[in-house]
């Protein structure tokens, strides 16, 4: 995937230009005119390319993990507390509160999935 790399090229222009703190918008004008100016390409003798293609660079991410709304896993980073509720302060059992349909854990009635068990509640 190709980056802009925006805070070196940020520094390069203000390291080499004087009064760059001195109007912001006239500075954000002229870093822009600054990266569209051509410049010799260094990969190809004789040939130019906008300024900006010299902060551009090739970086390889790891893929992103997708969240997925309806599987929910639970990794232990989040405790329960109030007696297994998730999302509710009231600890006794009353109208507004269920049991997960696989282990038995006490959850709010606004739950989708259980805190404890991860399973999907209906």
């Amino acid at each position: 995937m190709k980056v802009f790399g925006g805070k070196a090229a940020a520094e390069d222009y203000m390291s080499n230009h004087t009064l760059t703190f001195s109007t912001p918008e006239l500075t954000l004008m002229r870093f822009a005119f600054w990266l569209s100016d051509m410049i010799p390409d260094p990969k190809n003798p004789g040939q130019q390319m906008p300024r900006i293609m010299a902060f551009v660079e090739e970086k390889d991410f790891a893929p992103v993990a997708v969240i997925d709304d309806d599987k929910f896993v639970p990794t232990g980073a989040v405790k329960t507390m109030s007696g297994g509720l998730y999302g509710s302060v009231n600890a006794e059992a009353g109208p507004d509160s269920k049991f997960c349909s696989e282990c038995g854990t006490k959850l709010s009635v606004n739950a989708r999935f259980c805190t404890e068990c991860g399973a999907t509640q209906e």
